[in-house]
């Protein structure tokens, strides 16, 4: 995941519990979730895009 292992990840989400407070965690979970979503449907929107311009 990203070049990172366990410790790493560990860490990572101490200090998110840390910065933010546990309530908090699940609403930036699924704002991330969200927004990768979005920009994972304009990566293939764009592929699509690109492969109808090769085709023509």
């Amino acid at each position: 995941m990203f070049g990172l292992g366990w410790p790493e990840v560990v860490i990572i989400g101490v200090v998110a519990i840390l910065i933010f407070g546990p309530k908090k965690i699940p609403e930036l979970g699924s704002a991330l979730g969200k927004t990768l979503r979005g920009f994972k449907e304009g990566i293939a929107e764009a592929d699509e895009e690109g492969d109808r311009d090769l085709e023509d």
